[in-house]
């Protein structure tokens, strides 16, 4: 299973090297929706550290629902299923390595939007550093949830806009879990009670799609 997951992963992070829609796109995106965020909140307001968490997270949830979309539409394409059929790979695997490769690709971008959130919305550098790891395991917590919630509308019709629809209330404990920790770093306050939230969430998701995966491609 180890040895599959690590496969997909390498095939999809290559795929993306080569392709650079994550450079060139995604990440453009993220800091532009974070650029105009910041100047909706208007120079007052901006400098205000207590937005920094929200917005990034706003903007991290705009960005994951591209980058779920796009790697179910990867794994998809006929030549792909096919291929996996064929191989008779474990879904558990195909699994982890899907949700690997999309968990890295969350972290490059969380990382990119972090130094926006310093840049653009003033938030203090050192709280966001001491946040860094609980943004990290947020984020894979996201990968995790989103490549269980991405199987069960890959293929379908309208999969682009019924993928929100399931993937957001699943989605806003995370999030909110995730802004908390990211305050409370910022404030020096306690933030073990959110960690909690977000590290059981990221075992739940994980042995959810370790046991589901196989099924939801099939469905």
């Amino acid at each position: 299973m180890i040895r599959i997951a690590w496969l997909v992963a390498k095939k999809d992070l290559r795929i993306e090297a080569r392709s650079r829609v994550l450079l060139w796109q995604v990440v453009p995106f993220g800091a532009m929706a974070l650029l105009l965020t910041g100047l909706a909140l208007g120079p007052a307001h901006a400098g205000n550290s207590s937005a920094g968490p929200g917005l990034f997270y706003l903007v991290m949830l705009f960005v994951a629902l591209l980058m779920i979309n796009r790697s179910q539409v990867l794994e998809s394409t006929p030549g792909t299923r096919a291929s996996i059929a064929t191989l008779g790979l474990d879904p558990a695997g195909v699994f982890l390595g899907k949700t690997l490769a999309l968990c890295v690709e969350l972290w490059v971008t969380g990382l990119v939007l972090l130094a926006g959130t310093v840049l653009v919305l003033h938030t203090a550098l050192h709280g966001a550093f001491l946040a860094l790891p609980s943004v990290l395991v947020t984020l894979g917590a996201l990968a995790a949830a989103g490549t269980l919630y991405g199987a069960m509308t890959a293929g379908g019709e309208g999969a682009a806009t019924l993928l929100p629809v399931l993937c957001l209330p699943a989605f806003a404990p995370l999030l909110i879990a995730g802004e908390r920790a990211f305050s409370a770093a910022l404030t020096h306050g306690g933030l073990w009670e959110w960690w909690v939230i977000v590290v059981v969430a990221l075992v739940a998701y994980v042995g959810v799609g370790i046991l589901l995966y196989g099924v939801l491609e099939e469905s």
